[in-house]
């Protein structure tokens, strides 16, 4: 649908009074149901009043009113994550990162620096490897041994499916040969049998306390720098699948201080194999932890793991492990059962799901609940078809090794959801995908190909289109990343679209990607941010 311009949308013939905002001569983008564009856009407090044209707006001027000349550019709704792990932004402050590293020796000096800085370091945590430098088995403790040696180290994959350990993490945590695999997870070995240092899903939480948690403190002072870069990138909207209590606790203490200019709407985990009686309190929970700008709506179930690690539970045998089909978290009866407790309570079920047999037991238990408990507007969302991976990359190439290339070209299939109806709400996965600039995802959403500058763009196999068929246009990835968003959060009655009588957020962009060639769309940036009629913020090239 091509946008349309229509006049003002203000539903009154009675000027509301002078605007504390008005934003004039641009190109408005409202993503409502019309796919509007406007000239204009005038805010009283923290709402939208009025989205037309230039005459209308200026009606609006008093001697007070703020006014910025757009001088045409792109004024878009602020962008909704909907899958987004802001509570561990802390990692970006406080741990090793090893995104964008491609090689062991490279990782390995990157650690080294790490820790030469930090001298009297009890332990050492980091993020971002991929199993793909490694292969099947992962890495290893003898590796990490190297540069790490007498104090525990704990290196999460890119994922966070799998944790790459030392020694000393083992020996802490009373990891041997004798320790046998726990349900869901898998204790990579070496030929002997004896722990290799790779520890996978649920096994993971064999060495949970070898190093402490982060406390609530940290954990704000992550949730502080994880706004401020989400306010960079458009974003005043990000959906949390996994707040646990030290987390609540900081984003009360965030949202207290008066310091919490972003959404969180979230959802707390449910172990696989709970009782359906922890719901109980669950609600109690719901009910006690909310506060201006953050809530529990949802609860997140894990149904498999990841095909990396060779634990996404699928139908057909992997082709490097001939015996396994992956890990399946939940029994499906037990599932089936958790959903229709959970969906009774009106929660909404968030599950991870990423093989195919996985997330046909992910819908049955849906179906399961709804037929017990009637329909409702649920929303239970399943989760990842995050755009920002549709690409062929090291991670295909792995996929393609696991399962080969008939199944691993099915993978994303977002424009086969699309024309099915599906809401399709996209998502980062932050802080799997650094950094979660939406201009990206929306770019790869359209070409399902590697931005091109990237440094893995160097390999001319990355230039490929992963499943082109499944493209999809600006248009459909915007409104994934604003209405879609919003109602996946339920909050679409406030925010998703610029409309009269909505909250007063939206951006500000250098360029309009509407117009602008899909493989340019990386390179626009946000220039303004506003939340709740209050600008969060600014780039110093932008002026009125």
């Amino acid at each position: 649908m091509m946008p349309t311009r229509s006049p003002s949308t203000c539903p009154s013939a009675t000027p509301p009074g002078a605007a504390d905002l008005v934003l004039l001569n641009g190109y408005v983008y409202t993503v409502d149901r019309q796919r509007t564009v406007a000239q204009a856009l005038a805010v009283l407090g923290d709402t939208v009043i009025y989205v037309g044209d230039n005459t209308g707006a200026r009606s609006l001027l008093g001697k007070n009113t703020r006014v910025i000349d757009l001088q045409g550019k792109m004024v878009l709704p602020a962008f909704v994550d909907s899958h987004c792990h802001a509570t561990s932004a802390v990692s970006e402050v406080r741990e090793v990162l090893l995104h964008g590293i491609s090689t062991l020796n490279g990782y390995r000096q990157t650690i080294r620096d790490f820790v030469a800085a930090r001298p009297g370091l009890g332990g050492v945590r980091g993020i971002g490897w991929v199993n793909a430098v490694f292969g099947p088995q992962g890495p290893t403790k003898d590796a990490l041994d190297q540069v790490v040696p007498g104090i525990p180290a704990e290196l999460f994959s890119q994922d966070y499916h799998s944790v790459w350990v030392n020694s000393k993490a083992l020996e802490l945590a009373g990891i041997t040969r004798d320790t046998p695999d726990p349900r869901g997870g898998i204790i990579e070995r070496d030929a002997a049998g004896n722990p290799s240092g790779t520890l996978r899903e649920s096994a993971m939480d064999l060495v949970a306390g070898v190093i402490p948690s982060y406390t609530s403190d940290q954990i704000l002072e992550g949730l502080r720098h994880f706004q401020a870069m989400a306010h960079s990138y458009g974003m005043t909207t990000a959906y949390i699948p996994d707040v646990d209590a030290t987390a609540l606790e900081a984003l009360h203490r965030f949202d207290q201080c008066g310091e919490m200019t972003i959404r969180f709407p979230s959802a707390v985990p449910v172990e696989p194999g709970s009782a359906t009686s922890v719901v109980e309190g669950l609600v109690r929970m719901r009910e006690r932890d909310r506060g201006d700008h953050f809530e529990i709506v949802g609860a997140k179930l894990f149904m498999d793991g990841v095909l990396e690690g060779g634990t996404a539970y699928l139908e057909e045998p992997y082709r490097h492990k001939p015996e396994s089909r992956g890990e399946l978290l939940w029994e499906p009866e037990a599932y089936n059962e958790m959903c229709a407790a959970l969906d009774k309570a009106g929660f909404q079920i968030h599950v991870h799901s990423i093989g195919d047999a996985a997330t046909r037991i992910a819908l049955d238990g849906f179906a399961y609940a709804r037929a017990r408990n009637g329909p409702r507007d649920s929303r239970h969302i399943i989760t990842h078809i995050q755009p920002y991976w549709f690409v062929v990359d090291a991670y295909y190439r792995q996929a393609v090794e696991y399962i080969g290339q008939e199944r691993a070209g099915q993978q994303y299939p977002m424009r086969s959801l699309c024309d099915k109806g599906v809401v399709v709400a996209s998502a980062s996965d932050y802080p799997v995908t650094i950094p979660p600039n939406p201009m990206l995802g929306i770019e790869t959403g359209v070409t399902r190909t590697v931005p091109a500058g990237a440094d893995m763009y160097l390999d001319p196999d990355f230039a490929h289109a992963l499943r082109p068929a499944e493209r999809v246009t600006v248009e459909a990835m915007i409104a994934s990343l604003t209405v879609n968003g919003a109602h996946a959060a339920f909050l679409e009655d406030e925010i998703g679209s610029l409309e009269v009588g909505k909250k007063a957020d939206f951006v500000v962009l250098n360029q309009n990607i509407l117009q602008i060639e899909p493989t340019e769309i990386h390179n626009a940036v946000v220039l303004l941010t506003v939340f709740e009629g209050q600008e969060v913020y600014r780039r110093e090239t932008h002026s009125e």
